[in-house]
């Protein structure tokens, strides 16, 4: 991705960040191929970039369009996709980073998800971006209205089936 979305945690001192972030044709381009993709023909966001603890926490929505190879016609077609993001982050050795590898860990359904470990003291907002809205899609996508029907064959085509018409009489 080439458009600049990055924070740096001691930017965020002085408060909250909003950010808006609206890939440019090119950019969306690159992602469409990326997230294998016909076409991304929109994506915008709007994020706010706050302290946590001694990292960040990213919370928003994002709203795209995208085109997809329908699984059962494979004619391409636009769908909205919409979702949301709250994510935390923690910088490089943080006490409050999940346990190393090979630790123990306790596991709580109901808690919410460890945060997630930044690569030095900045946050790529885009990169989060793209994480989920990859997470959006659907895998199978269908055109609205089509659905896929399965008939049985209507003979039995196991190889015994196939011995049995040879060793039958003829008639």
């Amino acid at each position: 991705m080439s458009w600049d979305a990055t924070v740096k945690l001691h930017d965020l001192a002085r408060g909250p960040k909003r950010v808006t972030l609206a890939p440019d044709a090119a950019d969306r381009a690159a992602l469409a191929k990326r997230l294998g993709l016909v076409s991304l023909p929109a994506l915008t966001a709007d994020l706010t970039v706050k302290p946590w603890l001694d990292g960040v926490e990213l919370t928003g929505r994002f709203h795209a369009v995208v085109e997809q190879i329908c699984g059962v016609t494979l004619d391409p077609f636009e769908q909205p996709v919409d979702g949301e993001i709250d994510v935390r982050a923690v910088p490089p050795g943080s006490p409050h980073a999940a346990a190393p590898e090979g630790g123990e860990v306790e596991l709580d359904p109901d808690a919410p998800d460890a945060p997630d470990i930044l690569a030095g003291d900045e946050i790529d907002v885009a990169a989060y971006l793209v994480e989920h809205l990859a997470l959006e899609l659907d895998p199978f996508p269908r055109k609205p209205g089509v659905s896929f029907e399965y008939e049985a064959p209507a003979e039995e085509t196991s190889p015994f089936a196939a011995l049995k018409k040879l060793t039958e009489p003829k008639g």
